[in-house]
């Protein structure tokens, strides 16, 4: 299509993924994953800002819906929530909240999503054996609901990647990337329950370029997939089975898509620079960025964020300072009058903070 245009919005990065647009500050959130760091993009400001945390592999970065600045992250096989301003060097905090297959401590999280409701979606693949080759069929498929209860959806997955929901919210998209497909299941949001899974598309019979690694859908219910070693994205018809278009991407390995902009109308993809063979550096210097695709003429959808119970509110939290600063206020002038009911012996010296 003429009117397509690309930018380099990051620079290289060892395995950029995990594109995340947050709608209300409208910025685009993303790990380097072996990079170990959570990043954050500002198109306004043409700015991007990243903090390292430790030295096991970051995998995706989520949004926690009505808490600003904390974040739902993976570090290995254990969730995290992160509280960063998304301009600090260091974030604020870090906790853990839970664990999956402590029997399988090579293991780690790879891609995930939140659902209509809030619930993360998340799998988990294998360890590397050498370079490139992962141990097959030793990850799984979990969800979280609000409350932290996990449940384990499907097991025998070698590489878990691209998750969607359809615009209906009737069906869930999922890319296990060793089978070279992407599958359908049937989705029940209420219950938060998948079932009649089947083949969607296969890259094999369509002579699809690179392996199957993340995924986005827009506002048509189509499918934009990310082809590791194809050097470019995909958009596939889940109704037809077919590609519609083809973009081309200047990085050999493109590891995910995610809908950003002021209209959702901007599609940003990740790279990778790791794994590349010499001529391939020489060939695509911008390997590994960060890029922002212009002109497609689609837009996204809204992305969903995590929804977790136990955490105070942004409202909340605002009440609670509202009202410790009147009782603060309260006491102040009750200890300024000389009030003959009233002992100093009996008034607190200390005011808790609740924060």
């Amino acid at each position: 299509m003429s009117g397509i245009s690309t930018e380099v919005v990051s620079p290289p990065l060892l395995c950029g993924e995990g594109p995340h647009w947050q709608v209300d500050e409208k910025v685009l959130y993303s790990v380097d994953l072996t990079g170990q760091c959570v990043r954050r993009y500002d198109p306004a400001t043409k700015t991007e800002t990243f903090i390292k945390l430790g030295d096991r592999q970051v995998t995706f970065v989520l949004p926690i819906k009505g808490q600003r600045n904390k974040f739902l992250i993976s570090i290995g096989l254990t969730l995290y929530i992160l509280t960063w301003d998304g301009k600090s060097s260091t974030p604020s905090n870090l906790e853990e909240i839970t664990s999956v297959e402590k029997d399988k401590k090579k293991n780690r999280f790879n891609d995930a999503k939140a659902d209509p409701s809030g619930r993360l979606w998340a799998g988990t693949m294998g360890y590397e054996i050498s370079q490139g080759v992962f141990k097959g069929k030793q990850g799984s498929l979990y969800s979280m609901d609000k409350f932290r209860n996990i449940i384990k959806h499907v097991s025998d997955i070698s590489i878990s990647n691209g998750l969607a929901w359809s615009p209906d919210r009737k069906i869930f998209y999922f890319i296990d990337t060793d089978e070279l497909k992407i599958e359908a299941f049937d989705f029940d949001d209420n219950a938060g329950k998948i079932s009649n899974r089947r083949t969607m598309f296969d890259f094999k019979e369509n002579n699809i370029e690179g392996f199957p690694d993340g995924m986005t859908i827009d506002a048509e219910g189509k499918l934009w997939v990310a082809c590791y070693g194809g050097q470019q994205i995909i958009r596939v018809d889940p109704d037809t089975h077919k590609v519609m278009q083809t973009v081309k991407i200047p990085a050999p390995h493109v590891t995910s898509a995610a809908f950003g902009g002021t209209n959702l109308e901007d599609l940003y993809v990740t790279t990778a620079s790791e794994r590349l063979n010499p001529q391939q550096k020489l060939d695509f210097p911008d390997a590994g960025c960060t890029f922002k695709i212009t002109g497609l003429g689609f837009k996204g959808l809204p992305p969903d964020e995590i929804i977790l119970r136990g955490l105070p509110s942004a409202g909340h939290v605002a009440s609670l300072r509202e009202s410790r600063e009147k009782t603060l206020a309260l006491l102040s002038t009750i200890m300024d009058d000389d009030d003959e009911f009233l002992d100093d012996d009996t008034l607190p010296t200390h005011i808790p903070n609740p924060f």
